[in-house]
């Protein structure tokens, strides 16, 4: 029998889905309405090395008034003092320490929620430390969510690689994203189910997140942003990912063995579930990994060019390095190494490590 058929029908979903939401995904400009403010709301927990240059690109944000809040999260580094000093010189920035962690809370979701009662605008954005805004990103965002009436708009920074680990695991995130989500995430499409957001960048509009108690209501989730996403969506809000490579860039990780650890810790809310991981292994390793055994086949060989062109299309459109796009058939295997991994940990009943931290699997949001 020959399989080379049924590997290229496996590539046919992320060909289609790809060129749809590669061409859709919207492109935010544009300035909201006076009277707008943006709280820039950022979690630290020991970030000494990161958060000098978060607050410098965030406090050059333009189109609209921002505040800068950082809480520290029981840093114990030099994390508090950096941002102290910041505040000393800029009125507009705000260091609040965290309260101690209660039972039953993840320790960015905590923080999270607590920024959002700090916060003073009519827009939160919550970015992590490693990432650096753009100029217009806060302004443009806001606009976004005002001019469409989108309750939370998120998108994926320009992720940052210098080593070939990086090129192995961060890649993945935008390729699944765009390749096999139905409809990317965008507003036209209501289902909770298929509400998508980065973590990295995230704007609610103030009255949303109060209405739906944010990140109070999902506080034992570890992977809050499709959390999140998806409660938006189930009390009735919009929601929509949005092209986050003009708007923000972001070092995710910068080791193999970081991204390992950090990726493993999302995959126990995401993609590694006992009755989904199966589904997924088959979809991802018969369109990009299967064809290579099937080899000297023309269609095995169209498939393989097909998910490189394909590769190679969301890598220009995201800004990541051109050198990952010859891993790409390295990066499934580790993405599906890292879900089989997690799910296996999940099974046994161990905890996911961050941050100096230790979490069981959620139960649910």
């Amino acid at each position: 029998m020959d399989f080379a058929p049924i590997a290229l029908a496996l590539a046919l979903m992320p060909i289609i889905f790809g060129i749809i939401n590669l061409r859709n995904m919207p492109r935010l400009t544009g300035r909201p309405a006076d009277g707008t403010m943006v709280s820039i709301l950022i979690p630290a927990r020991n970030e000494e090395a990161n958060i000098a240059g978060c607050l410098d690109a965030a406090l050059a944000s333009t189109g609209c008034a921002v505040e800068v809040v950082v809480m520290d999260d029981g840093s114990t580094d030099a994390t508090a003092a950096i941002v102290r000093g910041y505040s000393e010189r800029d009125p507009r920035v705000r260091l609040v320490a965290a309260p101690s962690l209660p039972p039953g809370w993840t320790g960015k979701v905590h923080a999270c929620a607590r920024l959002a009662e700090a916060a003073r605008g009519t827009h939160f954005l919550f970015i992590d430390a490693d990432v650096r805004l753009a100029p217009h990103a806060a302004a443009a965002m806001a606009a976004h969510s005002l001019e469409k009436n989108i309750g939370l708009i998120s998108g994926v920074p320009r992720q940052e690689m210098r080593t070939i680990g990086e090129g192995l695991t961060v890649p993945f995130i935008n390729f699944l994203l765009i390749c096999y989500l139905p409809f990317g995430g965008r507003a036209i499409q209501k289902k909770p189910s298929l509400a998508a957001a980065c973590g990295q960048l995230i704007l609610a509009e103030r009255r949303a997140y109060e209405a739906t108690g944010g990140h109070s209501t999902i506080k034992g989730v570890l992977h809050d942003a499709i959390a999140l996403a998806r409660l938006f969506r189930t009390r009735g809000f919009d929601t929509e990912v949005v092209d986050g490579t003009p708007l923000a860039s972001c070092r995710m990780y910068e080791s193999f063995s970081v991204a390992w650890g950090g990726f493993i810790k999302n995959a126990r809310e995401g993609m590694a579930t006992p009755i989904g991981l199966p589904i997924w292994t088959v979809l991802l390793a018969g369109a990009h990994l299967w064809p290579w055994a099937l080899l000297p086949s023309p269609l095995a060989v169209l498939t393989i060019l097909l998910m490189f062109a394909l590769r190679a299309a969301v890598t220009i459109r995201t800004g990541e390095p051109w050198w990952t796009v010859p891993l790409h058939p390295l990066t499934v295997l580790v993405a599906l190494a890292i879900q089989w991994t997690a799910l296996v940990r999940s099974m046994l009943g161990l905890k996911a490590g961050w941050r100096g931290r230790a979490y069981s699997p959620a139960k649910g949001t």
